[in-house]
């Protein structure tokens, strides 16, 4: 059953060095404040997973938390690049970073595969581009009943993953609506999950087309308010459009984002 924790409590106890870590949300309900939490309690040597990585992921990877990113997409939504991520894959710094690309498809299913405790995804995507000639986790495989060729991905299944939602109860349940990517696939298929939160209710109330993680499949919710800005979070707030073209200029230089990182961990000069 979960366990209703601060936010710096569940961090503490789910995520550690060297551990895969999934923070889920696609241009919505985005775990920013998880993300930023990690940073502060400087946890090392991770394993990164995320369908569209962001400038959450850009800082991520500017702190040194990261040794590789597991990914499908990588920018700052409507701006441009992300220029930690850029900088880690290119010059190694602060530390060198390995990729592992895929396509959106492969990713979600994946996901669905590590939920579904099976070893391995298969699907008609990735014919025509290059990616298997990149990524050492897309294998060709033939259908055993009509003989078409298609490919396989592994299973997905992070030792934490964490999302970020509108609202849990006392009990631990966890509900989110709006567009909802695949947390619940990432939530599903992790070891152990936090699950950030607007709020927590004493009950929760039925929405329309709302989903609803059950406590018997969360480890921990921490209440969060404003826990995904600059992203929105349906019902709460909008995006806010400013903050992502202003990390553009904080993201793009060394000096920038140390001061940046600096005012996140407290340190003084």
């Amino acid at each position: 059953m979960a366990e209703l924790l601060s936010l710096e409590e569940a961090v503490g106890r789910l995520v550690h060095d060297g551990d895969t870590v999934a923070l889920e949300g696609f241009t919505h309900l985005i775990p920013v404040a998880a993300g930023q939490e990690i940073i502060r309690q400087r946890r090392r040597d991770l394993a990164l997973v995320r369908m569209t990585p962001d400038i959450v992921y850009d800082q991520l990877i500017g702190a040194g938390c990261a040794r590789k990113l597991i990914f499908s997409w990588g920018g700052n939504p409507g701006v441009g690049s992300l220029h930690r991520f850029r900088d880690a894959v290119q010059h190694d710094w602060p530390v060198p970073l390995e990729i592992e690309e895929h396509s959106h498809a492969g990713m979600a299913n994946r996901y669905v595969a590590g939920a579904s405790g099976l070893p391995f995804a298969v699907l008609r995507g990735y014919t025509g581009t290059d990616l298997p000639a990149q990524t050492d986790t897309i294998k060709p495989i033939t259908c055993p009943f009509t003989g078409e060729r298609l490919t396989a991905v592994p299973a997905l299944n992070p030792d934490v993953s964490i999302v970020h939602a509108q609202r849990a109860d006392r009990a631990g349940n966890v509900q989110m609506w709006g567009i909802t990517g695949v947390q619940k696939e990432a939530v599903l298929a992790a070891k152990r999950s936090l699950v950030t939160v607007e709020e927590i209710v004493d009950e929760l109330e039925p929405r329309p087309g709302a989903v609803v993680l059950p406590a018997w499949v969360v480890t921990a919710v921490a209440e969060v308010p404003g826990g995904a800005k600059p992203s929105y979070a349906a019902g709460y707030y909008e995006r806010d459009n400013a903050a992502y073209q202003a990390w553009d200029e904080v993201g793009r230089d060394r000096e920038e984002f140390t001061k940046w990182l600096n005012e996140l961990t407290g340190v003084t000069a």
